[in-house]
């Protein structure tokens, strides 16, 4: 990481806001990115999670609002050369080689020492074998770490990311959440992630931002999160529904979950056990979790909908 820039966050925005035809998609949105972080911007489609990255960017220009990057307006020529961006697509030429489009990219660029650099990116995307393999030949995943390398290229302090897991099997969201760990720890290098597939995020993620109808309505770290997560224990028994219900009327909030039953807001397993014991159940396996990103996301929605 560079030291200078350590206690500086590397995207300030404040009262951000961009229409489009009288709607908003972004509405006076705050958000901060410390250096270091891998941060998760979530939300539902269409509430302006894309349009927000866009802007950062300055492919789009907001209608109010301040961005800065490292302490500097996202406008600064010298800011703007440290952002690097996959959003939508790689732009890259199906009939040449991988190498070859790096090659284009990092002249386009005016970088110097190109094949240097070249190596360097592939590299650390792990396809230094391929890179005389035709784009349209790549796998999907491999395509995604083609992106990620070009944004790479010229050795950039932000990489922002639109959905670059969505669609991978598991041996490639493997493999990317493995490339966006290495990026921000050994290449000082901080990444805003967009993705819907937020149990593959909440294995990577130092810090959350949850949008909703172009509205930050939630930053948090996370370990804000875990300490703030709903206790339950997971209690499986052959009489599922008849445990449910003596489970109910002591504790209260029980739910079945696949072939288990949730208790919420309860710590103490053996007086679970206990109470199914003298009720006749048997419990065949009884452990104790915290709810995971996804139903974190789905309890702050349903509030935020009732409110």
């Amino acid at each position: 990481m560079r030291q200078e820039e350590e206690k500086m966050n590397a995207i300030e925005i404040r009262n951000l806001s961009k229409s489009f035809r009288g709607l908003y998609a972004v509405n006076d949105l705050n958000m901060t990115v410390p250096v270091g972080a891998i941060y998760g911007f979530i939300g539902e489609n269409g509430s302006g999670k894309s349009t927000t990255e866009k802007l950062i960017c300055g492919h789009l220009v907001p209608d109010k609002g301040k961005i800065r990057l490292f302490g500097k307006s996202y406008k600064n020529a010298g800011v703007r050369v440290r952002v690097g961006a996959l959003i939508e697509n790689t732009g890259c030429f199906p009939g040449s080689s991988v190498w070859n489009n790096l090659m284009m990219q990092a002249i386009n660029l005016g970088i110097e020492n190109r094949k240097e650099e070249i190596r360097r990116v592939l590299r650390i995307v792990r396809m230094e074998d391929s890179a005389k393999l035709k784009f349209k030949k790549c796998s999907l995943g491999m395509k995604q770490r083609i992106g990620i390398a070009m944004a790479l290229l010229g050795d950039p302090a932000l990489l922002i990311l639109d959905e670059p897991i969505n669609g991978l099997d598991t041996d490639g969201m493997r493999i990317m959440r493995e490339i966006l760990v290495d990026i921000t720890q050994n290449y000082g290098c901080t990444v805003l992630i967009s993705s819907h597939i937020l149990g593959e995020l909440e294995k990577i993620a130092t810090h959350y931002g949850i949008i909703r109808q172009g509205r930050m309505i939630q930053e948090i770290s996370a370990q804000e999160m875990e300490n703030r997560a709903r206790v339950f224990v997971s209690v499986r028994t052959r009489d599922r529904k008849g445990a449910k219900m003596v489970l109910q009327r002591k504790f209260g909030n029980v739910r079945e979950e696949g072939e288990y039953l949730r208790v919420y807001d309860v710590e103490n397993t053996e007086a679970i056990v206990e109470q199914l014991l003298l009720s006749g159940h048997v419990v065949s396996e009884v452990r104790k979790n915290r709810i995971g990103l996804e139903e974190y996301y789905m309890e702050l929605m349903s509030k935020k909908e009732a409110q």
